[in-house]
């Protein structure tokens, strides 16, 4: 039994989350007594691959190229692989990407689907994984009973193991392709931290009460190296970019440290920073939900408190 583990590039770069998804696949292969095999696509240099290695991949299936291809392309390559391969469990990232491919790859290998994993399977003969549900308020454990099994892994919760191995790099031959749809172009978000990849992320809610107030936040983030986000009152009131939108119905984020000020805490933005390993409030509401939630919690003036807490980190981060 072998798992394939697919995995997306920045400019030919990797992310913390690409080696999140092969320590995953890693220890997934060796719990079933299988191989493992990544399958990367696009232009990615050996020297990149190769520290694949340095968590457990030792092989890797290159499709070289400049790809622009749509989500039912990238799907049947990846389906192809998998057939290539005989892996019996497929893993992807739960992002944008991996929610669009995922479902397509299932059904061209009649496979069982369960999305948004959240840790190391429970077990692995039943196959047995588990994820959140009711927007985070409940755990549910899913058994995959199909012979081939697809799942997507949310960021930040299974960890990275360091597994050093050797990487043998396999050429895949270049294929004709003709995908139905065309990006023709896209912006790029550069100079930020993202917040899928964020490890400490600051929002803002409403308690900030003005677009003019948001600079003390962005310095708090700036002294942190954080991203910034905001709830989804925010970003309709036009205070902030809706890229920068946590919750339900925006972005789900899982940083280690997430800071909520001024936000009440709306069950649509519990939702979205449920997965946070801690949660820091300021509110100076104090049965404000958010309280519920949060790890920390500072009931005061967020305009009198946030000048302090920036000071008080830049004196912190100066002494280390």
């Amino acid at each position: 039994m072998s798992v394939l583990v697919y995995i997306e590039n920045w400019n030919g770069k990797f992310k913390k989350s690409t080696y999140e998804l092969v320590s995953f696949g890693s220890h997934v292969a060796e719990t079933m007594g299988g191989s493992l095999s990544i399958l990367s696509i696009g232009d990615v240099a050996d020297e990149e691959l190769k520290t694949l290695g340095n968590y457990g991949a030792t092989h890797v299936l290159r499709l070289s190229g400049k790809i622009d291809l749509d989500d039912k392309t990238f799907a049947g390559i990846i389906a192809g692989a998998v057939q290539q391969t005989g892996a019996s469990v497929v893993i992807m990232a739960h992002n944008f990407t991996g929610k669009a491919i995922a479902p397509r790859v299932a059904v061209k290998l009649n496979a069982g689907l369960v999305s948004a994993v959240n840790g190391l399977p429970v077990s692995v003969s039943p196959f047995v994984v588990s994820k959140k549900a009711f927007s985070g308020k409940s755990m549910v454990q899913a058994e995959i009973t199909s012979a081939i099994k697809v799942i997507t892994l949310s960021q930040n919760t299974a960890g990275i193991v360091e597994k050093k191995t050797e990487v043998n790099i396999e050429e895949l031959p270049s294929v004709s392709i003709y995908p139905v749809t065309h990006v023709l172009s896209s912006e790029v978000q550069s100079g930020k931290i993202l917040l899928s990849e964020a490890d400490v992320v600051v929002s803002g809610g409403r308690g900030m009460r003005s677009a003019e107030n948001w600079k003390p936040l962005e310095e708090l983030a700036e002294v942190l190296g954080a991203a910034t986000a905001c709830s989804r009152p925010v970003s309709d009131e036009g205070w902030r970019p809706h890229h920068e939108h946590v919750g339900q119905t925006g972005k789900v984020v899982a940083p280690n440290l997430y800071f909520a000020l001024g936000i009440s805490g709306a069950i649509q933005h519990l939702a979205g920073i449920s997965s946070s390993k801690v949660i820091v409030a300021v509110n100076k509401d104090p049965e404000a939900p958010i309280f519920t939630a949060a790890d920390y919690g500072v009931i005061g003036d967020l305009q009198v408190i946030l000048p302090k807490m920036t000071e008080a980190f830049r004196k912190l981060k100066a002494g280390s």
